[in-house]
């Protein structure tokens, strides 16, 4: 890694592990992924100024899923904080340089609606299409610099999913 990598903060987020009754993930593709990569991934995003990670996790499920917080409960937050740096080739592309990677507090939250409940056409759109999937599937499909993140995930929540 590059000196000017170390120098950058890392961006404070928050990301939701959206479990059905099932025992399945939800997962949505980037609408701004590359055509050649099949990226999905759980929801997650910023904490913003004066937010708290759940405040922000729950109105990061809505802008990126159009899932109102009352279908869902909380059933656990992270032990800690997950941190992920981002591949030098994206390093100043994105965030407009400021980060170089992220912070993230990770809930563990019960969807209690039917799939009508989930509008990905929000007023932002972060996913082209959505799935459920089981959650050994999700490091699969997530962009190999978060596997080892979401491979914690699995393992932390996988009891309580």
């Amino acid at each position: 890694m590059s000196n000017k990598m170390d120098d950058l903060p890392y961006r404070p987020c928050a990301g939701i592990m959206l479990a059905n009754t099932e025992g399945k993930i939800f997962v949505g593709q980037r609408i701004d992924k590359a055509p050649d990569i099949d990226a999905w991934q759980m929801p997650q995003g910023g904490i913003d100024e004066g937010e708290d990670p759940e405040q922000a996790a729950f109105r990061e499920l809505v802008e990126e899923t159009g899932i109102s917080p009352d279908v869902v409960d909380v059933i656990a937050r992270s032990r800690e904080e997950y941190f992920y740096d981002l591949p030098e080739e994206l390093l100043g592309k994105i965030w407009k340089g400021r980060f170089r990677g992220q912070r993230q507090w990770w809930f563990l939250m019960r969807f209690k609606g039917v799939d009508s409940d989930v509008n990905i056409e929000t007023e932002h759109p972060e996913f082209s299409r959505w799935q459920w999937v089981m959650p050994d599937r999700l490091p699969v499909l997530i962009v190999p610099f978060k596997r080892r993140l979401y491979e914690s995930l699995v393992t932390e929540f996988g009891e309580l999913i």
